[in-house]
């Protein structure tokens, strides 16, 4: 039975056969979460030389876990001290300044993970506005930083 209608029904038919092959299909990838600081309560009160500020970042993860880790790295620092609010937001660079500097945090990205920076204030840390800088750093060194204002007041 070799007829045109046959031959023609089999041209027909391959393609379409080979479309509903197992292929993979391709799905996009979960965005991983994104980090941003702080905490009111990290900032909205006064240190003192010698204490430890606690910097928890603020996970938003999204709604589908992601299949891959993110690549990111937290970094904190207080740079100060400036005599006033004024000062220090328009400060470039002035003499006199001290930084404090947390390690890097490199989360993992697992739901209900909530990492922390900590920043030891310097013992002799002078009283004053000091700027605390944040920042996450992912893939291709692409950088998001914010800023926040926090006291350092006197030793009692």
């Amino acid at each position: 039975m070799n007829s045109p209608r046959l031959r023609l029904l089999g041209c027909l038919a391959v393609p379409l056969l080979a479309a509903c092959g197992t292929e993979p299909s391709e799905v996009a990838p979960a965005p991983p979460p994104t980090y941003a600081c702080c905490e009111a309560l990290d900032i909205d009160k006064p240190y003192q030389p010698g204490q430890t500020l606690t910097v928890r970042w603020t996970v938003q993860s999204p709604d589908e876990p992601g299949s891959t880790s993110p690549q990111v790295e937290l970094a904190a620092r207080l740079t100060g001290p400036f005599g006033t609010v004024d000062d220090l937001k328009a400060a470039t660079a002035v003499p006199g300044l001290v930084t404090f500097t947390a390690a890097p945090v490199r989360p993992t990205g697992t739901p209900g993970e909530r990492p922390v920076s900590t920043i030891v204030i310097g013992p002799d840390a002078q009283p004053g506005f000091y700027d605390l800088t944040t920042s996450v750093i992912g893939e291709g060194n692409t950088t998001t930083s914010g800023s926040s204002i926090v006291q350092v007041a006197p030793k009692p």
